[in-house]
């Protein structure tokens, strides 16, 4: 439970955050919410007059610390794709084995916001546009060929091992597999 002196958006936007991955985008009412941020009716919808508004900066703010994390090794890691995109990979089996994990939190969004026109989806298409960029850039530093192609595979690999280990796989697994299949689409 947050403390009451966090500010009262990031208290909100905690418990959405907490609730929405836990148990789900759709399932979770305004109401619960308000009671786990401690917060009014008035307080909250003025933070967030839409439901949509919440869901879309619950969905911003995993993009933000996603992408952070990515952008943040690839500079630690300047000149070596390689050792980046194993990064990667090990950090997907990892994340699979935390406490409660329950799946990509974009892939569940994506499940649940299906409508193309709907602000969080957007948000969802958007990380996943600059992800696979991600991933091509990186295949045209380690000079693969069919960039864009293998990024989309590469990808597609990213989402299954994502899913296997929400369905039990071990974390060390999830890394070597999504691993081995990364080199066998790269060709090395």
């Amino acid at each position: 439970m947050p403390t009451p002196a966090a500010p009262v958006r990031d208290r909100i936007l905690d418990a959405a955050t907490r609730r929405y991955y836990a148990d789900g985008i759709r399932a979770v009412s305004a109401d619960r919410l308000i009671a786990e941020a401690g917060v009014s009716k008035v307080t909250f919808y003025r933070h967030f007059p839409t439901k949509d508004d919440l869901i879309t900066a619950y969905l911003e703010q995993q993009v933000a610390r996603s992408e952070g994390l990515l952008t943040q090794k690839r500079a630690d890691l300047a000149g070596d794709p390689a050792g980046v995109l194993r990064w990667y990979a090990d950090g997907v089996g990892t994340v699979t084995s935390t406490p409660g994990f329950r799946g990509c939190p974009f892939i569940n969004a994506a499940a649940e916001l299906s409508q193309p026109d709907h602000p969080g989806h957007r948000v969802v298409m958007d990380h996943r546009t600059w992800l696979v960029g991600q991933f091509a850039e990186l295949l045209t530093e380690l000079g693969v060929d069919d960039v864009d192609a293998k990024a989309e595979q590469l990808m597609m690999l990213r989402d299954g091992a994502m899913v296997a280990g929400y369905v039990g796989r071990t974390p060390e697994a999830v890394a070597k597999a999504l691993t081995a299949a990364g080199r066998a689409v790269i060709g090395c």
